[in-house]
Parts: C-alpha cells; sequence; structure tokens
C-alpha cells in the first residue's frame, strides 16, 4: 500500500467534511478533557486525604469550671482534676493504635484560638480560663477513632471526644460529588462524539462511493479501501486528544498553580508530575477511540 495515496485520500476526506471533522474534534477535546480532568481530580481528593488524614488528631476535650457549672451533661460531676488528667494520658499512651499525644492548656487553647479566629467578635470578650483543656491525640490509623472514643467519652472529667476527620468529610463529599458529575458530562461528550464520528464517516463514504466501487472493480483489498477512513478518524481524534491536553495544561497553570494555590494554601494540590501521567492515557484513547468507530461504521456503510 502506497503511504502517498493513503494520505491524499485522507486529506481528501478532512476537506470534504471540514466542518463535522472540526466538530469531532472539539467533542473528543472536551469529552477527553473531562475524562482527564476526573482522573486528576479523583487523584487530588486521595492526596487530600493522605494530606489531611495524617495531620488530623482526635481531640479529647476536658470539662474545665464553667462546664461543671452547668447543669446536666458529662461535666455535671465537677471539672477535670489532675489525677484524671494523669490517668487518662496514662491510659492513652498504652494503647496500641494510638502514635503520640500532646496535652493542650487552657492558655495555649486560647493563644491558637486567637490565632485561628482573632477577627471574630467574641475574642474580646473570652479568657483563658473559659477555655478547655485537651489532649490532641494522633492514630497510627485515623480510622480507628472510635477505639478512643469508646475509652473516654464516658470517662469522668471529660467533656467531648471529637473527630476532626468530620470537619473534612463535607468538603471531600463536595469533591466527589463534583468527580462523579464530570464523568457523566464527560459520557454524554463522550456519546456525542461517537456518534458525530460515524456521521462523518458514513458521509465521507458516500461522497467516495465512486472511487471505493472503482477499487473493488481492480480488486482492492477491503483493509486497502478502509484504512483511508480509519486514519482519517484517527487523526481528527487525535488533533482531539492534543487540543485536551492543552485544556488540562490551561487548568493545571492558570486555575490550579496561579488562583487555587495563592487563595487556598492549607491544600497541598497536585503537581505538573500527576498531569503530565495522565496525558499519554488521553492521547491514547484520543487515537483509538475514532478508529475503532470508524472501522465499525464502515463495516455497516461501506460493504467491500
Amino acid at each position: 500500500m502506497r503511504a502517498q495515496f493513503v494520505m491524499s485520500e485522507i486529506g481528501v476526506g478532512l476537506r470534504r467534511n471540514l466542518t463535522m471533522t472540526f466538530a469531532v474534534i472539539v467533542s473528543v477535546a472536551l469529552s477527553l478533557a473531562l475524562f482527564g480532568g476526573s482522573l486528576l481530580m479523583r487523584e487530588q481528593v486521595g492526596t487530600m486525604k493522605g494530606y489531611w488524614y495524617d495531620k488530623v488528631n482526635v481531640s479529647i476535650y476536658l470539662c474545665n469550671k464553667n462546664d461543671a457549672q452547668s447543669q446536666g451533661g458529662a461535666c455535671a460531676k465537677g471539672a477535670v482534676t489532675e489525677d484524671q488528667k494523669k490517668e487518662i494520658k496514662a491510659d492513652l499512651q498504652k494503647m496500641p493504635v494510638v502514635q503520640s499525644v500532646q496535652f493542650e492548656t487552657a492558655d495555649e487553647a486560647f493563644k491558637h484560638y486567637k490565632e485561628q479566629f482573632g477577627n471574630s467578635p467574641i475574642v474580646p470578650f473570652l479568657t483563658p480560663d473559659q477555655m478547655q483543656e485537651a489532649f490532641r491525640v494522633k492514630l497510627k490509623d485515623p480510622a480507628k477513632y472510635r477505639v478512643v472514643s469508646s475509652a473516654f467519652s464516658q470517662r469522668p472529667g471529660v467533656q467531648e471526644v471529637e473527630d476532626q476527620r468530620k470537619t473534612l468529610e463535607p468538603l471531600l463529599n463536595l469533591l466527589n460529588g463534583m468527580n462523579l458529575a464530570a464523568l457523566g458530562v464527560m459520557a454524554l461528550m463522550l456519546v456525542v462524539a461517537l456518534m458525530l464520528i460515524i456521521n462523518t464517516v458514513r458521509v465521507s463514504a458516500f461522497s467516495r462511493r465512486r472511487e471505493t466501487g472503482i477499487m473493488r472493480l481492480v480488486g482492492a483489498s477491503s483493509f486497502y479501501i478502509q484504512t483511508p477512513f480509519i486514519m482519517e478518524a484517527a487523526f481528527a481524534g487525535l488533533l482531539g486528544a492534543g487540543l485536551a491536553c492543552v485544556l488540562l495544561v490551561c487548568v493545571q497553570y492558570f486555575l490550579v498553580n496561579n488562583w487555587l494555590a495563592h487563595q487556598i494554601d492549607v491544600i497541598q494540590f497536585i503537581g505538573w508530575d500527576a498531569v503530565f501521567a495522565k496525558m499519554p492515557l488521553v492521547i491514547a484513547i484520543g487515537l483509538l477511540m475514532p478508529a475503532l468507530a470508524a472501522f465499525v461504521a464502515l463495516r455497516k456503510y461501506l460493504k467491500v
């Protein structure tokens, strides 16, 4: 098979169906960009889980005098005593699931509160003695929170056992929901792209029915006749995949690196290595998906 003939036929097909080819390129680009973005978002959620779950603690808040004065509740028996603090710390250090234990005094809690919520209107009215002392417990496995909770939630002097992972779950669930939405839109765009590819191949085969008829008469093989159509679709898909990669690079550079990273400094965002790692998969799908769709369409619309 002469490569010059195949390339000329590809050029003819692209020129004859220029608007439909452009629609195929745009549809493939958008669907693959959403696909790559979904993969990156899933990796971002995994990175955030690993980053934050490694930093979050289980907080055991102790009863202070103000808690003891309130009627009922976990602190009805009074403020925590020094002996109770020592007993709680000793029992924590004995637990196999506990990695480290840090005690936070009321003064330290007050200082941390002012650092985090310094603009709050209630800060001028707070005093250190209103803050709760707490044990900050780092677990070897953050999922073993219930082991600590069941052991200390009913202890005398303990006001509450809090798992800080709960504050992260709404954000992670939101990201997972956005990821599923992106996958849904990607699937819809993928169907549109496949339909456009099939229609483009159908129109191209119809417009060249005279040439393919002559090729049949001179004994050309099915593969020889079908190859230009398949490569035409593959070339359009490859252009779409390249455009999708450009979109992913632009999103990473402008949206993530130059905006989100400066606006939200408490999140560890994925880097360029994750983006570049997804590009070969995007290009491979962009090349193979249209070629397979064209092959299937030719079996129906181009009988050879």
